[in-house]
């Protein structure tokens, strides 16, 4: 049947091999068309077969099922993998939603558990393709998106702050979020830019090595004026974006000026599709060279007075400083929390509608948060995931420019820190 899953069975027990075959043999929907023994075997039936999911054991000789992952984006780009161990360990479920993998089962599952995970990625990998047929070919989660611009390169990408006037709402776990569902699901060439100079936490929400290359790499080149390195310095993640850090020390920040931040980010607008930039929660002149240069800025907030407070305060300097309406865009994180305070009350508070939502799932994101892997690749059928993918359509969708702010504009921020 042309509609049928075709899936390849890698384990080096044939025992688990012979069981999983007999076991997908009875759904009509899903078709075993063979069965490797190893790593190398593996990749070498999978482009010949063209699977779309590869159920891939993770611990085999020759070569482990993470590293087949990882050249399995290479050979066949559209097969979906499915891991499997006998381990449930939070270090082999990271490295093989890193590597790729779009599903972890810990041996033993049941049959409706894996059933289920097969026409899971099948579907989501098929609706994928779907979106981004014709212009580009999908790679599995582990394959970065660093290659050409999916819009015209004739135009400028999108700059997109994520911000709020109150630490503690979720800002940097939604950027991160944000930005790998954008790449892996919408097909974007993304970079995230950690704004927050001194204390900045996107590396560890991507598990990356605090001391990697940052933005301080480039404070030579920026006093100099010239940017010809910057792609030196970005990190090209496995998640499907690339990363350019907050310098490894807080004292660095101070040499970080809005000058130098503003022409990053057109460099980075420049060569992607989409810029977005996790900000720190209060304003200095660096800040606000990111919120200017940005055409949305996603204000978080919570259902907390506090928050709720700081928001109405923010929007009236937002106003103050000629924002367009259109550009700051409120997003309620954790908007299910039963705290007594609704929706409602705070629009009522604020003046204004709230733009987009957020669940809380405490369990998916601190999960994902400890192990150094976006919660949008662990847990991707997981509501606040979807939620996720919403906003990223959203900001994506309802790209338009916003016209820089004249000189007079600029002078009235200049007052703005007087009254401080």
């Amino acid at each position: 049947m042309a509609d049928q899953i075709r899936v390849l069975v890698v384990d080096d027990i044939p025992e688990t091999r012979d069981h999983l075959t007999k076991l997908l043999g009875f759904e009509s929907d899903i078709d075993v068309v063979g069965a490797a023994a190893s790593g190398r075997e593996a990749l070498e039936m999978a482009a010949r077969l063209v699977p779309d999911v590869v159920l891939m054991d993770i611990n085999m000789p020759d070569m482990d099922g993470i590293a087949a992952t990882e050249q399995l984006a290479s050979v066949v780009p559209g097969a979906a993998v499915v891991m499997m161990s006998v381990q449930g360990e939070a270090d082999y479920l990271r490295r093989s939603m890193l590597a790729g993998a779009r599903e972890f089962l810990v041996k033993p599952f049941s049959s409706d558990e894996l059933t289920a995970s097969i026409r899971q990625v099948s579907a989501r990998e098929r609706d994928k393709q779907s979106r981004m047929a014709v212009t580009a070919v999908t790679a599995a989660a582990g394959a970065a998106t660093n290659g050409t611009r999916s819009g015209d390169p004739s135009e400028p990408g999108q700059v997109v702050a994520v911000f709020s006037p109150k630490g503690g709402v979720g800002r940097t776990t939604v950027a991160v979020n944000l930005a790998v569902a954008a790449a892996t699901e919408l097909g974007k060439k993304v970079v995230i830019m950690d704004g927050s100079f001194q204390f900045g936490d996107v590396g560890v929400l991507l598990n990356l090595n605090p001391k990697s290359k940052s933005i301080a790499d480039l404070i030579p080149e920026l006093e100099a004026g010239e940017l010809e390195s910057i792609d030196t310095f970005l990190i090209n993640h496995t998640a499907g974006i690339r990363v350019l850090l907050a310098p490894p020390s807080p004292e660095t920040a101070e040499m970080i000026t809005a000058g130098g931040v503003k022409k990053v980010l057109e460099r980075l607008r420049a060569d992607h599709d989409l810029v977005v930039v996790d900000c720190t929660s209060y304003f200095n002149d660096t800040t606000l060279a990111i919120l200017d240069a940005a055409d949305v800025i996603l204000t978080m907030l919570s259902l907390e007075i506090t928050s709720i407070k700081n928001m109405r305060l923010f929007l009236e300097v937002a106003e103050q400083l000629g924002y367009e309406k259109g550009k700051v865009r409120l997003v309620l994180n954790r908007a299910d929390s039963a705290l007594g305070i609704r929706v409602a009350d705070v629009e009522h508070s604020i003046g204004r509608k709230v733009d987009e939502t957020v669940v809380s799932d405490g369990r998916s994101v601190v999960y994902a948060l400890n192990r150094g892997v976006p919660f949008f690749l662990s847990n991707r059928e997981a509501q606040v995931s979807q939620d996720i993918l919403r906003l990223a359509r959203s900001v994506v969708g309802g790209q338009s420019q916003t016209a820089t702010v004249d000189a007079g504009k600029s002078t009235q921020k200049k007052s703005l820190f007087a009254w401080r």
